[in-house]
């Protein structure tokens, strides 16, 4: 770009030109200009020189000037100027100020024209990234309709008009066939700003997409009377999605399928034809996931509110359903729901039920020597263990049908007396295994499992702190220990010195500093 060859009035309807092609401010395109021409300035001039030029706002007249910087000792002979030189030019001119000395304007020559072109290009490219990310920075969160500028494998560029966005392959619909040219609807996920400048990510497989095409789509959701509680969607293949209405008046389902189908089969048709099932919400966990698992039917439901587990029981004939296609159906009620869900048919569940029943009977009879009868009259009113009856008082046992008060404190006596062998049989195996007593002291296991971890080579808190989850419920899993969360919680407890060890260090070594900083005071 020759801007010695261009009339003034014409260079300020250039720069007028492209700030209105490229959506920028006109000024930050008079600064590119300025600094292309000072590039050519000091390629002519000296590299080394602080050449600069102004263009008129108004008029669009070039002035090219050499600015040097008044200085009581010269350093750079090239950009500095002694006090006693400058006065001789203006004698009002102090320290830190400039002299200036307009020079001739230049002829741009093919290369100094070239790179002239190319300082101005990347500076109206900044100035563009930088005004698509103050206008796109708080819109996360919003629906855009761009078309595609390039479809590759790994990522599609879409032109949004006043900006690009990219898809990446893994915010893309799995086998969804989009070419160049076509329009596209998609959720802004991220913009941010990077080495190359800002970017703004798109994503059509994202849970919220889902939501905002129904908010679109429903006027209930945009007013707010109808609440989307949550999302779960395996994109181009099947996704729920529960809704609450905040007016009992209002059937949330049926205002989200709409007339005939019509609102939630626009939302399939955006989403190429993904299954969507509308589930009503409850706040009631349990009414909610069998809700969340139709169109299998469901005989029972077990919770294990700690563990943030459901066991959820159906019939035989409904187990394939309610698991679904390689596991999708279940899988996705989970994710709705937030619960881990088991599930078992009515044959399994008994079947597992006796063999519980069985196992915790033959505990009892070879732990305390009594008779089968008795043994399933203690598993039937919920003991476990023998430690539950020997904390037991007399008369919460005397209770039990078929017990009266010798039978009570006999099997109480039986009961501690059994306790009282374990504990010592444990210890002493302890004692012979070497289990540190960081370990022995740790609250969180019983004696029966500290020995199961001792007889596996888990002698310390630090060992048992260095298992994952998986490694702890193979160790335990004969205890009763049978979930993730649980045996995570367990793990973290042992690895809570290792924080406060390091909390420790911390303040020792602040203390340290304040102690150092004291004696430097004192000296």
């Amino acid at each position: 770009m020759d801007t010695s060859s261009i009339p003034g009035m014409e260079l300020i309807q250039v720069a007028d030109v492209v700030a209105r092609e490229k959506s920028i401010e006109r000024e930050e395109v008079m600064l590119a200009m300025e600094e292309a021409i000072q590039k050519a300035g000091r390629a002519k001039y000296g590299l080394e020189r602080d050449i600069r030029a102004m263009i008129d706002r108004k008029s669009g007249a070039i002035r090219l000037e050499r600015w040097m910087e008044v200085v009581e000792e010269v350093e750079d002979d090239e950009t500095q100027i002694s006090v006693a030189e400058g006065a001789k030019l203006n004698p009002a001119l102090g320290v830190g100020e400039f002299t200036k000395q307009s020079l001739p304007p230049i002829e741009f020559g093919r290369i100094a024209a070239q790179t002239a072109k190319q300082v101005i290009s990347q500076k109206v490219r900044d100035a563009e990234r930088a005004r698509q990310f103050e206008e796109y920075k708080d819109r996360v969160g919003e629906i855009v309709v761009g078309t595609i500028k390039r479809a590759e494998s790994y990522s599609i560029t879409v032109d949004l008009g006043r900006a690009e966005a990219v898809i990446r392959r893994e915010e893309m619909i799995p086998r969804e066939n989009l070419r160049q040219g076509d329009r596209v609807r998609a959720y802004i996920i991220d913009v941010r700003e990077e080495q190359r400048g800002p970017q703004i990510f798109l994503s059509r497989a994202c849970n919220e997409f889902m939501a905002k095409l129904f908010t679109q789509e429903v006027p209930e959701i945009y007013d707010g009377i109808i609440e989307i509680k949550g999302v779960a969607r395996e994109a181009g293949s099947r996704a729920k999605i529960s809704v609450l209405s905040n007016d009992p008046g209002i059937d949330p389902v049926g205002a989200c399928v709409g007339m005939r189908g019509s609102r939630v089969q626009a939302v399939v048709g955006e989403l190429q034809g993904e299954k969507v099932e509308i589930i009503p919400y409850n706040e009631d966990p349990a009414a909610f996931v069998v809700n969340a698992l139709a169109p299998a039917e469901v005989a029972k439901v077990v919770m294990d509110e700690v563990a943030g587990r459901m066991e959820v029981v159906v019939p035989d004939d409904q187990l394939s359903l309610a698991i679904g296609r390689r596991g999708q159906n279940v899988r996705l009620a989970s994710q709705l729901s937030g619960w881990y869900i088991d599930i078992l048919t009515e044959a399994e569940e008994s079947e597992r039920r006796q063999e519980e029943f069985r196992t915790r009977s033959t505990g009892f009879i070879e732990a305390l020597n009594i008779d089968d009868v008795i043994a399933h009259l203690l598993v039937a009113e919920g003991f476990v263990l023998p430690e539950e009856i020997a904390e037991s008082t007399i008369d919460e046992l005397a209770n039990i049908q078929g017990f009266d008060e010798d039978i009570a404190t006999e099997l109480q006596n039986r009961a501690v007396d059994y306790v009282a062998r374990e504990t010592t049989r444990i210890n002493e195996a302890l004692d012979n295994l070497k289990v540190a007593d960081d370990l022995r002291a740790f609250e969180y296991i019983s004696l029966a499992m500290l020995l199961s971890l001792a007889e596996n080579n888990i002698l310390t808190l630090d060992d048992l702190a260095d298992l994952d989850n998986e490694e702890l419920v193979s160790l335990l899993g004969e205890h009763g220990l049978s979930d993730d969360a649980e045996a995570g919680d367990i793990i973290m407890a042992a690895r809570a010195h290792w924080f406060d060890d390091e909390d420790d260090q911390t303040a020792d070594t602040e203390a340290e500093a304040g102690d150092t900083s004291a004696d430097a005071s004192d000296s």
